[in-house]
């Protein structure tokens, strides 16, 4: 049987894995063994920091709402319940958005509420 030389496949795996560490600090980038495990860091913290931007951009939403209840006299709480109420279905983004770029758009929504 012949016997089975296996430098290619070795270059073509560490040359794949210190291309995804380009751009990482000290050894991290060119040494195997320590890229290896900026990968595996790197790619937790990714899988992370997903689900914690959906999270922190749902604050910042409410954050902008919250601000514009404000101007138009009306609680975030009581506000959010109003749409409920009035069976209006914007999502937080979208007030955010209205409340920010339209704000006569949102008071007319908060008027709507108001009534409720």
């Amino acid at each position: 049987m012949a016997r089975v030389k296996r430098g290619v496949m070795i270059k073509k795996s560490t040359k794949n894995t210190l291309a995804k560490t380009k751009g990482f600090r000290h050894g991290r980038k060119n040494l195997i063994r320590m890229a290896k495990q900026a990968i595996v860091n790197a790619g937790k913290f990714a899988y992370r920091d997903r689900r914690n931007r959906k999270r922190s951009f749902r604050q910042l939403w409410i954050i902008q709402i919250n601000a514009a209840c404000g101007l138009n006299d009306i609680k975030y709480s009581i506000f959010m319940k109003g749409l409920k109420d009035k069976n209006i279905e914007l999502d937080r983004k979208v007030l955010a958005d209205i409340a920010e770029n339209n704000p006569e758009e949102f008071a007319k929504i908060v008027e709507k509420v108001k009534t409720a």
